[in-house]
């Protein structure tokens, strides 16, 4: 690993003070230990039942591990007072498929056929790709992903707006450079792969998940195999599950207030960095007229003919 990452293209974050490097390895930037994740991955036997959660980081990933957990467990476990949710860290819940090599990584609760990645799709483990297990992408509006991304990061390395430029951010993440990016790239590759099997893929929006819960949690819950009854609906188990996995619920228990996350072998981060705001708009307060038409631009450009809005 140590010869592969010599030779692979680098860029090192300005904006925060030169102490985050990406390395480009397939097409896709990330932290220097991503390639060997990656390589590892690859021995991932998918079976027919899987579902793989995939997205990019900071466009609902937690929100939708929590709920796609709680739609699959809904009968073993009162979500009012027994669910792993209210005990365990979601990504604990639901584990990343880069991650399932670590020992340490915290074993599944409930022994799920469930995953998440932010892999990009050609890096996916080639089991996966000729399988017919299920695949659930969640993406975002890209100007509110770029702020979360760069707030998550900033606090990550502990610096305060001023002293990290949210224009460098910007121009970094315009350039495509950023976590599994270019973000475009990742979204594109789900998308042209969902043409050829619509059967394997939903698309979810972030702002009409948020918009309209109950028909989106409805689609998820159907999608996954485990679609919720008449008498469930009646009696609100779909209204109860959208509220546990509310981010007002998720973000104020404490587990999720404090602690740390095993995000991999040499990186552990704060739980509380995984719940900021949750609120579409905030990129109103950082970008100019002039980052507004620019991205606007870029997107056009882009997206083009995919029907995927992110703007």
């Amino acid at each position: 690993m140590e010869e592969i990452y010599k030779t692979l293209p680098q860029h090192t974050y300005s904006w925060l003070q030169g102490r985050v490097t990406l390395y480009k390895y397939e097409g896709s930037w990330n932290a220097q230990n991503f390639p060997k994740k990656s390589i590892l991955a690859q021995s991932y036997e998918a079976q027919p039942g899987d579902i793989l959660l995939c997205s990019c980081p900071k466009t609902g990933t937690t929100w939708l591990k929590a709920l796609s957990f709680a739609i699959l467990t809904r009968q073993k476990f009162d979500h009012a007072s027994s669910s792993p949710l209210l005990t365990t860290f979601p990504h604990d819940c639901v584990r990343f498929l880069e991650n399932l090599h670590l020992p340490k990584i915290k074993e599944n609760p409930s022994d799920l056929p469930l995953l998440g990645t932010h892999l990009p799709y050609s890096s996916l483990p080639k089991s996966i790709i000729a399988s017919n297990c299920k695949i659930v992408y969640i993406y975002r509006n890209i100007k509110d992903v770029i702020v979360s991304y760069y707030h998550f990061f900033r606090q990550i390395v502990n610096l305060s707006e001023e002293n990290a430029p949210f224009e460098e951010a910007f121009d970094d993440f315009c350039r495509g450079i950023s976590i599994f990016g270019p973000y475009w790239d990742h979204i594109l590759e789900y998308w042209k792969a969902s043409q050829e099997r619509p059967d394997r893929f939903l698309f979810l929006k972030y702002e009409d998940l948020k918009n309209d819960a109950l028909s989106n949690v409805k689609r998820l819950a159907e999608f996954i195999r485990c679609p919720f009854s008449v008498e469930e609906e009646k009696a609100g188990v779909l209204e109860n599950i959208i509220k546990m996995c509310s981010f007002d619920s998720l973000s104020n228990l404490e587990l999720n207030k404090s602690g740390m996350y095993q995000a991999d072998e040499a990186f552990v981060l704060e739980r509380r960095l995984f719940f900021r705001k949750a609120k579409d708009g905030d990129w109103e307060n950082y970008f100019t007229d002039a980052m507004n038409e620019k991205i606007d631009k870029l997107i056009d450009e882009k997206m083009s003919g995919t029907g995927l809005l992110l703007k």
